[in-house]
C-alpha cells in the first residue's frame, strides 16, 4: 500500500499545484518584441498581502502590445522554502 502512495502524492502535487503558480496576461495583440523585463512581487502573510507594487505598464515602457506572466520560478520557489517561515513569499512577474 505505502509504495502507492508517494507516486499518487506526487501526482497529486504536480496536477492541483501546478495549475495555479502561472498567470500570463496578453495586452494588445501580445508580445511583438522579444524585450524581457523580470521583477520580483514579495507578499506577507503567504500571499494574502502585497509588500511591493509591480507595475506592468511601466516594466513595458513605450510599448502597447505585450505579455505579463506572473509565475513561481524554480527561484522563487527556493526563496520561500526560507522565507515562508515568517510568512513571507515571492513570485516573478516577466513582461
Amino acid at each position: 500500500m505505502t509504495k502507492y502512495v508517494t507516486p499518487l502524492a506526487l501526482a497529486f502535487g504536480v496536477i492541483f499545484l501546478a495549475g495555479c503558480s502561472a498567470h500570463t496576461h496578453i495586452v494588445g495583440s501580445g508580445a511583438q518584441e522579444q524585450v524581457t523585463v523580470e521583477e520580483r512581487q514579495w507578499y506577507v502573510l503567504w500571499g494574502l498581502v502585497p509588500i511591493n507594487e509591480v507595475k506592468s505598464e511601466e516594466m513595458a515602457g513605450d510599448a502597447e502590445d505585450y505579455v505579463v506572466d506572473t509565475e513561481l520560478t524554480f527561484l522563487d520557489f527556493v526563496i520561500n522554502i526560507f522565507t515562508s517561515i515568517i510568512s513571507v513569499t515571492s513570485r516573478t512577474v516577466t513582461k
